[in-house]
């Protein structure tokens, strides 16, 4: 039990001790009491068995003009760098704070002049230090409204990794994004496409980045793996499921880009296009026939899901 708490319950038993007060201690305040005692104790239990490349540190690097990776080594985490601040794109576990800030830093770039953040989804492994970065730079906080919900109780209520308490800390949005809206910040323009299925709000972003050779329409996507075991008839909490994975896949199929990139570096086979240290190349992630296979097995295993 915490200090807070401890104070609370001997303040409330030092006034029940005057006759005065006694007849506010009734059985529906101790209920009151005790259920708002429990929700305020609650601790946030992020998953322990996860992935070592979860967790493990990557060297950053430039992608494609202003655009940079600074995520560990399968938690992809982007940087959008502009001159009235930056946007960054997914956060990883809670111990991620500390790897994006060396990589932000080591990219030569500062920390607190992240303005926005958002998310691809709202699950821990994306959402982990995504308070505690808040917190830190005053970034707003931007999210698919379709999981504003489950930001702000920590992936509480998620229809397939909840029911256990929060994985992450809880944070309150400060702007609902829909499907086509636009989140602009200096000259740069991100379109958030709704791409529900793998969460409620599970989305990708498209825009432009331009080196000095030529604009890139960059798809940061979230692919639409499935994650529950149940039959898809019995996520009573979600009964848009299998409709909403449906339209997800048909969207993507249609999207057209030049660079795309996922909210997991193994999605887009980062290792085998880029290697620590190696020069810039925007080229290496042109790769729509990746992108078309892992979107075409996504859909296999869609279609054989109950």
């Amino acid at each position: 039990m915490d200090y807070d708490a401890f104070r609370s319950i001997s303040y409330i038993l030092a006034l029940k001790s005057f006759p005065m007060f006694r007849h506010y201690f009734n059985t529906l305040t101790v209920i009151l009491f005790f259920s708002s005692f429990l929700a305020t104790a609650q601790q946030v239990k992020e998953p322990k068995d996860t992935p070592i490349e979860w967790s493990k540190s990557y060297q950053p690097f430039r992608i494609a003009g202003n655009l940079y990776y600074v995520g560990t080594e399968d938690l992809a985490c982007y940087l959008i760098v502009t001159p009235k601040g930056n946007i960054l794109i997914n956060t990883g576990l809670a111990t991620s704070l500390s790897v994006i800030k060396a990589n932000v830093e080591t990219l030569g770039f500062k920390f607190n002049d992240i303005k926005i953040l958002l998310t691809t989804q709202a699950h821990y492994d994306h959402m982990g230090a995504m308070s505690a970065i808040k917190k830190a730079t005053g970034a707003k906080f931007m999210v698919d409204e379709k999981d504003a919900a489950v930001a702000a109780d920590g992936g509480s209520s998620d229809y397939a990794l909840g029911g256990h308490g929060p994985t992450y800390e809880p944070i309150k949005t400060d702007r609902l994004l829909h499907n086509g809206d636009t989140v602009g910040l200096d000259d740069m323009k991100l379109v958030m496409l709704h791409h529900p299925g793998h969460t409620k709000g599970s989305c990708s972003f498209l825009f432009d980045v331009k080196d000095k050779d030529r604009i890139y329409k960059v798809l940061i996507a979230n692919m639409p793996t499935i994650v529950t075991e149940k039959k898809f008839s019995e996520v009573t909490s979600y009964p848009e499921i299998a409709k909403d994975y449906a339209y997800t896949i048909g969207a993507m199929k249609k999207l057209t880009f030049d660079i795309w990139l996922s909210s997991h570096a193994s999605q887009f086979g980062l290792h085998k296009k880029h290697k620590p240290g190696g020069a810039y190349n925007p080229n290496a992630f042109i790769d729509r026939k990746g992108y078309d296979k892992v979107l075409r097995d996504l859909e296999i295993q869609f279609s054989k899901k109950d």
